[in-house]
């Protein structure tokens, strides 16, 4: 999430303790060390004078500088103060030190984390990928250290499941990462000394190493499902050698991996956390809710679910409204309403998916920030797409679907069904219409105004399918 989105606090007095990396000392006129931290486990280690009134974009060129960045990139990457329990993207303006010192005050207001656990919480500086950065921009890349640090985060986001991708596609990110480690040359008995010595989680997502994968798998035991892994890690690793034995450049396999992991979605999202209320299972059952990731990007949103790691819901800013509402009472949760198009029974009606989190609010601003920014940079295309989209709409059913499923540049094994890239619209628990905020009708045969003020354009919808993939081309 964007830090401007969040209305900071006045700051707070100087009885409060300075936290994290940001600061190591109460005199903030001298020289003071601050660490800026990347992903892969690396860190920029600066000296700072004038720490308390230091700024993002002082910050920017130091660490630019430190990692031989060039200035044309410069805006791939932006600055995050963050912690286990809250991300914030800082812009150029802002004061790292001062945000830290409100670190408790946002927790507090943003986040359903105890007493406890909020104060015992401290923040840390990273230097990380600008979701509002272009994919198509960051394919251009040349400069082998930039794509590394993007790598790095985005095989961050594959090993920890934030980035849900099916079997094939996730070995095969295995293997580059396995050679642009270790390079050509892994074979037989290193190969297997190799892998277990870094860990099969080094290069395969964590739950999928540790799943239990069910009675069978059990049976044969851990060490049988590892060995399996390990082998068609060993095949995809094989495959990245060129025909002739000549091995690819590093700067080929950063490309091939970020362009991999680029089909996905949700790739470059800010991620929010909040919780989705379960299909009623009977009738004494009381109800529960699921814990699930929103990832908002100038694409559109997806709901995640954190366990499972698949994709509940994929909505193009184009497929949807949106609202967030405020608690009417005390112990009432703040809401994000997303409302789009979905059938009952063969029926098109309004489908409205409630997501409960104290996000609500910096989720409903984010979306609206990327519908600006995509609006400004890309006029001309939207006008395009939705001259496309008014014609689609006077062609025959059987022709539209045609059509939305025979786009181009998508990749097949992103479209079959079961694939965790794909909506499962019919596994969640959503309200069928809410007209006027008055009364709740079950079914609507026919499209009609949104309940909602907040839209990305004048709604005109394509429906969401249940089996059809979302990424964006």
């Amino acid at each position: 999430m964007e830090a401007d989105d969040c209305s900071f606090p006045p700051d707070l007095s100087d009885d409060h303790s300075q936290r994290g990396s940001v600061a190591s000392s109460a005199t903030l006129s001298r020289a003071q060390d601050v660490l800026v931290y990347m992903f892969g486990d690396s860190a920029v280690h600066l000296s700072v004078e004038g720490l308390g009134n230091v700024t993002v974009q002082e910050l920017s060129r130091s660490v630019r500088e430190s990692l031989n960045i060039p200035d044309s990139v410069q805006d791939a990457f932006a600055f995050w103060l963050c912690s286990p329990l809250l991300e914030l993207q800082l812009k150029a303006r802002h004061q790292p030190y001062k945000l830290s010192r409100q670190w408790q005050d946002l927790l507090y207001r943003f986040t359903e984390a105890s007493e406890e656990d909020i104060s015992q919480d401290e923040p840390f500086l990273q230097y990380r990928r600008n979701v509002f950065y272009p994919k198509p921009k960051e394919l251009q890349i040349e400069d082998e250290a930039v794509l590394r640090l993007l790598y790095e985060e985005a095989r961050s986001n594959i090993l920890t499941g934030r980035y849900p991708c099916d079997p094939e596609h996730w070995m095969s990110l295995g293997a580059l990462s396995l050679f642009l480690d270790e390079g050509a040359g892994l074979e037989g008995q290193k190969f297997t000394t190799t892998v277990r010595e870094k860990k099969l989680s080094s290069f395969l997502p964590a739950h999928v190493v540790m799943a239990s994968g069910g009675l069978l798998s059990t049976l044969r035991g851990k060490s049988s499902r590892h060995a399996g892994l390990e082998q068609k890690l060993l095949e995809e690793y094989r495959k990245i050698c060129t025909p002739a034995g000549i091995s690819l450049e590093p700067t080929q396999l950063l490309h091939q991996y970020l362009n991999m992991c680029h089909t996905l979605p949700y790739y470059g999202c800010a991620f929010f956390f909040g919780e989705i209320d379960k299909p009623a299972q009977g009738i004494l059952q009381r109800a529960k809710r699921k814990a699930v990731n929103v990832g908002i990007c100038l694409d559109g949103v997806y709901v995640m679910d954190v366990k499972e790691k698949h994709v509940l819901l994929g909505l193009r800013f184009s497929e949807l409204s949106w609202d967030h509402s405020y608690p009417d009472e005390e112990g009432d949760s703040h809401i994000l309403w997303l409302e789009f198009d979905g059938e009952e029974d063969g029926t098109p009606v309004n489908k409205l998916l409630k997501i409960y989190s104290k996000q609500a609010e910096l989720m409903s601003g984010f979306i609206e920030l990327c519908v600006e920014l995509k609006s400004a940079t890309e006029g001309g295309a939207a006008a395009e797409s939705d001259s496309e989209a008014s014609l689609s709409q006077q062609q025959p059913a059987e022709q539209e679907g045609s059509t939305r499923n025979g786009r181009g540049g998508r990749r097949g094994m992103l479209h079959r069904q079961g694939s965790v890239v794909c909506s499962r619209v019919h596994s969640l628990n959503t309200i069928s219409y809410v007209d006027t905020g008055k009364e709740i009708k079950r079914l609507k045969p026919k499209r009609a105004a949104s309940f909602f003020a907040r839209q990305a354009s004048t709604p005109t919808y394509s429906a969401v399918q249940v089996n059809e993939s979302l990424e964006q081309g």
